[in-house]
């Protein structure tokens, strides 16, 4: 098996490409060891590697963040993990554990918005999410109030130096253009 890494914007983040299909539908983000030992095989080998502080599935790839430890020291660890855990034959999720992406608990917009939302989540499901997937994170709609949009940034995008630029230049520049209504994104 050859895993392929690839750097994201978050330096503290690495994305992990196995070359195998990790979450056939949805994503999952972990991030603490016992959040992972409940929901996940894989993330829960992960975690027990001193230094991982969060991991993230998407649909063909793994991203691992880090505390202070060099990458050259964690990731042949990582690499281990997620190849015995891919040759074990486990699932990556426990069975009773449903995906993130199926779960629209929490969303929030005022009656009358159900239009400007169902064009912001459509215009972040084809445009915004699938740029952001490239980076190793994932961006979902959270809710609408007052002209701003509430996002949930995951994976590599949580805690990235360069996720406010992302989110005020390319995010809320894309909404706005197509949206006259929406004046502002933020993440929650």
């Amino acid at each position: 098996m050859f895993i392929q890494t690839e750097a994201t914007p978050n330096p503290a983040t690495l994305k992990f490409l196995p070359g195998k299909v990790v979450m056939e539908n949805g994503t999952a983000e972990f991030r603490d060891e016992e959040e992972a030992a409940a929901g996940s095989a894989l993330a829960s080998r992960l975690f027990a590697i001193p230094g991982v502080t969060g991991v993230y599935f998407g649909y063909d790839f793994i991203t691992v963040t880090k505390e202070a430890q060099e990458w050259q020291h964690l990731k042949p660890a990582i690499l281990g993990s997620i190849m015995e855990h891919f040759m074990s034959g486990q699932p990556v999720m426990a069975v009773h554990t449903r995906a993130e992406e199926s779960d629209q608990d929490g969303e929030f917009f005022e009656a009358g918005d159900e239009t400007i939302v169902a064009t912001i989540k459509e215009l972040l499901e084809s445009r915004v999410r699938p740029a952001v997937a490239q980076d190793g994170g994932d961006i979902t709609f959270k809710g609408f109030r007052d002209g701003t949009v509430f996002l949930n940034m995951k994976g590599a995008c949580s805690g990235c130096p360069s996720s406010t630029a992302t989110l005020k230049h390319g995010v809320q520049n894309l909404l706005h253009h197509f949206i006259p209504e929406v004046q502002a994104v933020e993440a929650v």
